[in-house]
């Protein structure tokens, strides 16, 4: 992925486990750095741009402009990708519905964003540099438009967005496909009623 190639990582960290012992969570992405293990996928932003990142831009050393950015990723894993999967993800894999609570939920995530970036007035989720809270927060956004969900209530948020898609187009380039994958699965779901998964119900 471009994430990866601007970073200049090695082949070996793209890598997924899915093996027991690597990865007992189950679950991707998880990489192998040279033997290093790390899954979740905010863990995995945070190490990759400590280690890897030739500036601190997308991840501030500063104490208080990081804060922001770990603010935006808590506040994505909380309440903004959470409400965005339950609602748009979880009833295309699984025997949930899209019901007007879960909507509620995701105009109340959005809605919150929306707040942020008109109380900031920033360009971007943590300031006027695109950081690694943007490619999270981006990434649960592109599930809203796959199933043609618009933010034109939300226009700060509509506004960051575009941003991102104009200003980084090698990084959409890479998510867009994910999205349009999305766009194909809620028309036509997977047929996942053999799988007996330990939390969620199966589709019949």
């Amino acid at each position: 992925m471009e994430l990866y190639r601007r970073f200049n990582l090695p082949i070996s960290v793209l890598q997924l486990e899915i093996d027991l012992m690597k990865n007992p969570q189950r679950e991707v992405p998880c990489i192998d750095d040279d033997g290093f293990l790390l899954s979740e996928s905010i863990a995995i932003l945070q190490y990759l741009a400590d280690k890897y990142s030739k500036t601190d831009s997308i991840y501030p050393k500063d104490p208080q402009k990081r804060a922001l950015v770990n603010h935006r990723l808590a506040f994505n894993l909380s309440t903004y990708y959470r409400y965005i999967s339950e609602y748009v993800m979880a009833p295309i894999f699984f025997a949930y519905e899209r019901t007007p609570l879960g909507l509620k939920k995701v105009n109340i995530g959005l809605n919150v964003f929306n707040t942020i970036l008109e109380r900031q007035g920033t360009k971007y989720a943590a300031g006027d540099q695109v950081t690694i809270a943007d490619f999270a927060l981006v990434s649960a956004t592109l599930c809203l438009e796959a199933i043609g969900f618009g933010l034109e209530s939300y226009p700060r948020v509509s506004q960051w967005y575009s941003n991102f898609k104009k200003d980084f187009p090698a990084l959409w380039a890479e998510v867009e496909p994910g999205m349009k994958e999305i766009q194909e699965f809620d028309k036509n779901p997977p047929d996942l009623s053999a799988l007996s998964h330990p939390l969620h119900p199966t589709k019949k």
